[in-house]
């Protein structure tokens, strides 16, 4: 991983340090999968453990409480770019390092997401709203449970071991991630679809999360890009049973990642938890239209995304 020397730690990393932490990494191990020192992932536990242990939520809170006391002269932040900040968080709900990148791109302004954090942190303690716009509204992160799922429980598995090595790079448009999101009650879910170059993502609402209603609604949104899909990755649960007749309708390679190894997924992952800021947990999926799910997908493929320079997967994906 390419980092630039000296650079923070960011959010997305310090939850990738509290999943390996979970899972029983050691800190060097860590260390060398965010490609940092080993000090760095000493210092950064021990100065961010609580009582609960590492939290990365809480972490990256006290992370930027620190950088804003760390400051001797406040940015000023003028009327008109409070307003295109309050815009950007109200209409796309974009993250503060989303908003900082696209404000540089677009309008030359030059402020960091950590002022833009502190400001909507002083905006909440003055009474405001604006936080509830951020992706978990201030709130604590709750981890998904694990699936209890294994080797056995899938016909003819394919580990991600035997997955081509140059789906690691990112380099291509076509190598997708897949994932469903539960309703309520289980009821009800969305079939997560997401390109690992360009990070666009395809939502589908089916009716139950069911091996055949996922294979259909896989084979049905990638169907007409079928000469473009390479492999497609998931987790080992039930719904994916039917990975067999994907493969076969798609001509593309079906693979599994190991059980309990969510980062093997990470990009998943993270757009689950950017649907979810729209469909919380306890939302009545069965209550929901495809229209309403589009609007949502549009609107995560049509925010700019650091990751991609601040372009959007939109721009990315359809370039190609």
């Amino acid at each position: 991983m390419n980092r630039r020397i000296g650079a923070h730690l960011t959010q997305d990393e310090r939850c990738q340090i509290y999943a390996l932490l979970k899972s029983g990494k050691s800190k060097r191990f860590i260390a060398k999968q965010l490609g940092v020192c080993h000090t760095t992932i000493i210092r950064e536990t021990n100065r961010n453990q609580g009582k609960r242990g590492y939290r990365y939520q809480q972490a990256q809170e006290n992370a930027l409480t620190r950088r804003c006391k760390a400051s001797e002269v406040k940015r000023k932040l003028t009327p008109a770019v409070i307003e295109k900040i309050k815009q950007h968080l109200i209409e796309t709900q974009a993250s503060p390092i989303q908003i900082s990148g696209r404000l540089l791109k677009e309008d030359g302004i030059n402020i960091s997401h950590e002022s833009i954090y502190c400001f909507v942190w002083e905006d909440k303690h003055a009474g405001g709203t604006l936080y509830k716009h951020l992706r978990h509204r201030a709130k604590k992160y709750n981890k998904r449970s694990s699936k209890t799922a294994g080797r056995g429980l899938i016909p003819n598995r394919v580990d991600i071991d035997q997955r081509p090595l140059i789906v690691e790079e990112k380099s291509r448009i076509g190598d997708f991630e897949l994932d469903t999101i539960v309703g309520s009650n289980h009821q009800g879910g969305i079939v997560s679809i997401v390109d690992r170059h360009s990070k666009y993502a395809m939502l589908e609402l089916v009716p139950r999360a069911t091996a055949h209603a996922v294979s259909e609604a896989i084979i049905r949104r990638l169907k007409h890009i079928h000469a473009t899909v390479h492999t497609l990755t998931a987790d080992n649960g039930k719904e994916f049973s039917d990975h067999e007749q994907v493969s076969k309708s798609l001509n593309a390679a079906f693979c599994f990642a190991k059980p309990y190894h969510a980062w093997e997924r990470g990009l998943n992952e993270h757009t689950n938890g950017l649907v979810r800021q729209y469909f919380p947990k306890g939302t009545n999926f069965t209550m929901l239209t495809q229209d309403q799910v589009m609007e949502v997908e549009n609107k995560i493929n049509n925010r700019p995304r650091l990751i991609l320079n601040f372009e959007t997967p939109a721009e990315r994906f359809l370039m190609h």
